[in-house]
């Protein structure tokens, strides 16, 4: 049976939400709950949590049992890569491993727990950072666990400033990771307002329908 590791982890939810029309996606809701809230169930056995958002989020964090921070990037909006920085240095004894999640995924948690069963089975080779592989075989960088040493390498070799607007890709060129196939759909994430309805996500807790046959997977 694998056994879980301890892990930190960097939760993303500053981004614009442009094709929302500036909603923050953080706020949506899926089950009852925010998009936040369900993320940071995904995490539940994270020892600590860096969100890394604005400070209209700090009421989510408040009923938090563990010891979770928030944090922005510099500059704000700065793209992915800026955003896992401050998360990082808001980190600064992290362990060996950090998961890595964008909050607009709202099926994320059994992606979540693949990652965490992965790092701790007896196949592992324990030196790989592990990306979730969607059912077209595509990698998600927002739904990663890390080796934490690694990520850290790869954020200090940039200048201040030079992580702004970098894609995740870009910052992980000389990161060694390995793919680990998740359930379908549980990298999905909502985008635009048809993403919302075809993954049941909704502004006031009442999600919007749509054809399972538009779904798409990110």
């Amino acid at each position: 049976m694998p056994v879980v590791p301890v892990y930190d982890a960097v939760i993303l939810a500053g981004g614009r939400s442009s094709r929302l029309g500036g909603s923050p996606k953080a706020l949506l809701h899926t089950g009852g709950r925010t998009l936040l809230e369900t993320t940071l169930d995904a995490v539940a056995g994270a020892r600590r949590v860096a969100v890394v958002g604005p400070g209209s989020l700090l009421p989510l964090l408040e009923d938090a049992s563990r010891e979770t921070v928030l944090v922005r990037e510099e500059p704000v909006f700065g793209g992915p890569a800026a955003a896992v920085a401050a998360g990082l240095e808001a980190l600064p004894a992290s362990g060996d491993w950090t998961l890595v999640l964008a909050c607009d995924m709202p099926r994320i948690a059994s992606a979540a727990g693949v990652l965490l069963d992965a790092a701790g089975s007896d196949d592992s080779d324990g030196d790989s950072t592990l990306l979730a592989l969607d059912a077209d075989g595509r990698s998600q960088p927002l739904a990663g666990l890390y080796r934490t040493a690694d990520l850290r390498q790869a954020v200090l070799g940039h200048a201040p400033g030079g992580l702004t607007n970098m894609s995740m890709k870009a910052l992980l060129a000389r990161v060694q990771w390995r793919g680990v196939d998740v359930p379908p759909m549980s990298t999905a994430d909502v985008d635009t307002w048809a993403d919302a309805r075809i993954l049941g996500v909704s502004t006031e807790g009442t999600a919007l329908t749509a054809s399972s046959s538009e779904a798409k997977e990110h």
